[in-house]
C-alpha cells in the first residue's frame, strides 16, 4: 500500500524561518541551521501538494519568505542561515541558486494565490538575470523555467534558461560507451536529464528533447539491477568502480521519478512509468538492502541507504525527497491505476 504524502516530519523540522537542514534521527539539530537548498526543495514540494490543504499553505509560505530572504539585489543567494538568522556565506549561483529558481519558478505556477504568484514570479525574474558555470545549479534553474512557461508562455527569462541550460551541457554522443555530459555520475543525476526533456518541450526543439530523453534512458538502465534501482552513491560512480555501491541518497531515486513523470507525461512511453514505479519502489523497500527508506511511524525519510543497513537520521533533503516521491504515487493512486498499465 503506497502511503498519502505525509508532512508529519517536515512540520517537526520547520520553524517561523524554514527548515532544518539535519536530524539526529527525528530531532531537529538546531544547532546546524537551516541552507536555501532545504528551503527551495520544501516549497516545491508544498506548492505540489494537491489538494493543498491550510497546514500546506502555510508551510509554503514560510519557504518563500526564506528564499526571498536568501535573493541578494542582484539575483545571487546566500545559502547557509545560522539558527540565529545570520548569514553564514556569500551570495553566489550554485546549487542553491539553481534550486531557489525550481522552487520559484513552481511557485509562480502552482500557488493557489495570486499575490504568492506574483511574488513569485517576480522574483524568479531577479535571479533568471543570472547565469551559473556549474551543469547542476543550470539544470535546477532550467526545470523552475519550464514551470513558469507552463503558467505564462512564451516567458523571455525562462526561455533564457533554457537556451543557456542546453548549451552548456552541449550534446551527448550516444555512439560512445559513455554519453553522459560529464566525465563520472555524481549527484541528482536525472536533474540533467529532465532539464534537457523540459528545455526540448519549452524550446519546442525534437533534438534536444530526444537528447534529454536518451540521457534519461541510460542512466535508468544504469541504475537498474535485477528489476529495481540501484542508484548511484554519494561519492559517485564511474565505469570499472563496483557496484552496487553505497551510500544511496533518497535524492537520486526523487530526481528519477521526477524525469521520469515527465518523460512519461510528454511522450506515453511505458517505460518512464516503469522508471516512475522503481523509484517510489526504491523507497518502500525495493531496493538493494530490501529495506523501506520510507519511516510510516514518523512521517520521515531516512538519509541514506549503507552497506549496513539504514542511516536512521530523517534529515531535510532525504525527507523531502521521500515526499516528493509519494506525491507522483498518490497521484497515480488517484487515477486508480499503475502508470504502467496507462493504455493497455
Amino acid at each position: 500500500m503506497v502511503p498519502e504524502p505525509p508532512f508529519e516530519h517536515v512540520l517537526r523540522l520547520t520553524d517561523q524561518r524554514g527548515i532544518f537542514e539535519h536530524a539526529d534521527g527525528v530531532a531537529p539539530r538546531y544547532e546546524c541551521g537551516y541552507c536555501l537548498d532545504d528551503a527551495a526543495r520544501a516549497l516545491i514540494v508544498a506548492c505540489r501538494q494537491q489538494p493543498m490543504t491550510p497546514t500546506v499553505e502555510k508551510l509554503a509560505a514560510v519557504y518563500l519568505r526564506f528564499v526571498v530572504r536568501a535573493q541578494a539585489v542582484d539575483g545571487r543567494c546566500h545559502n547557509r542561515l545560522d539558527r540565529h538568522g545570520r548569514w553564514a556565506d556569500r551570495p553566489g549561483t550554485g546549487d542553491w541558486w539553481g534550486r531557489a529558481l525550481w522552487g520559484l519558478g513552481t511557485a509562480a505556477a502552482r500557488s493557489p494565490e495570486q499575490p504568492i504568484r506574483d511574488v513569485a514570479l517576480a522574483r524568479f525574474d531577479l535571479s533568471a538575470a543570472r547565469r551559473s558555470p556549474y551543469l547542476h545549479s543550470m539544470a535546477f534553474a532550467s526545470l523552475g523555467a519550464a514551470e513558469v512557461l507552463t503558467a505564462y508562455p512564451g516567458h523571455r527569462p525562462a526561455l533564457g534558461l533554457l537556451t543557456a541550460t542546453v548549451s552548456l551541457a552541449g550534446r551527448p554522443d550516444f555512439s560512445s560507451e559513455w554519453p553522459w555530459p560529464q566525465p563520472r555520475l555524481t549527484y541528482a543525476n536525472a536533474a540533467i536529464a529532465e532539464a534537457l526533456i523540459a528545455a526540448g518541450w519549452g524550446l519546442a526543439d525534437g533534438d534536444v528533447l530526444a537528447d534529454g530523453l536518451g540521457l534519461l534512458g541510460w542512466l535508468l538502465d544504469l541504475e537498474t539491477f535485477d528489476g529495481h534501482l540501484s542508484v548511484t552513491p554519494v561519492g559517485g560512480w564511474a565505469p570499472g568502480e563496483p557496484r552496487p555501491a553505497f551510500d544511496q541518497q533518497p535524492i537520486e531515486a526523487a530526481v528519477l521519478a521526477d524525469a521520469c513523470l515527465r518523460a512519461f507525461e510528454l511522450t506515453g512511453d511505458h517505460r518512464w512509468a516503469d522508471g516512475l514505479d522503481r523509484a517510489i519502489g526504491w523507497f518502500l523497500g525495493d531496493n538493494d538492502s530490501q529495506l523501506a527508506l520510507y519511516d510510516a511511524t514518523t512521517g520521515g525519510g531516512c538519509d541514506a541507504l549503507t552497506p549496513h543497513g539504514r542511516n536512521t537520521n530523517q534529515g531535510a533533503e532525504s525527507t523531502l525527497a521521500m515526499v516528493s516521491t509519494m506525491q507522483h504515487a498518490a497521484d497515480r493512486s488517484r487515477r486508480g491505476r499503475r502508470l504502467s498499465s496507462v493504455g493497455t
